[in-house]
């Protein structure tokens, strides 16, 4: 069975990017793991902002991966192996769960971050923190009781840096 990952970075008070949505703070320097985690997916979902960010940033990266994005306004297919997901989208995360096929990067952003947690979808979370705190932006975890979860730690590594990366199972 596929997993689920969610694959982020967040600063030391939790927040993936500032409120405007820039992720200017974020480390560039090094890999950071990145290279051999993106090498174990062969599919990636997101939300519609994550997708319109990463978009934003020049020569589209995932060309080589299968990507969902999950939007209430935009449907079909894009030439970057995009497709938009609008509804019957719990059945279709079950079917690729059981599907053939690497892991699933789950990108982001927060409300889908938030939608997976609450279904119980997520199956691991590699959290890398940045130390660096900024008081304000877009929360990894939006606020919501319902959503506790009991986290399994499976391995931290450290940065020179500053850097601290978690890995986490999902019970």
């Amino acid at each position: 069975m596929r997993k689920i990952i969610l694959f982020i970075a967040s600063s030391l008070d939790g927040y993936i990017a500032r409120a405007s949505g820039e992720i200017d703070w974020l480390f560039t320097d090094q890999d950071y793991g990145y290279t051999e985690f993106y090498n174990q997916v062969d599919t990636l979902i997101m939300g519609n902002k994550t997708y319109q960010q990463v978009l934003s940033f020049g020569e589209y990266p995932y060309k080589d991966k299968e990507v969902l994005v999950f939007s209430q306004t935009q449907q079909g297919e894009t030439d970057n192996n995009t497709k938009f997901v609008n509804n019957n989208w719990e059945d279709l995360i079950r079917i690729l769960k059981i599907s053939n096929g690497r892991d699933i990067w789950l990108v982001g952003g927060a409300q889908l971050i938030h939608v997976f947690l609450k279904h119980h979808f997520i199956d691991e979370i590699i959290l890398s923190i940045h130390p660096i705190i900024l008081g304000s932006g877009i929360p990894l975890i939006l606020n919501d009781p319902s959503l506790e979860t009991e986290l399994q730690l499976k391995d931290v590594k450290t940065f020179d840096t500053g850097l601290v990366q978690i890995f986490y199972n999902l019970n």
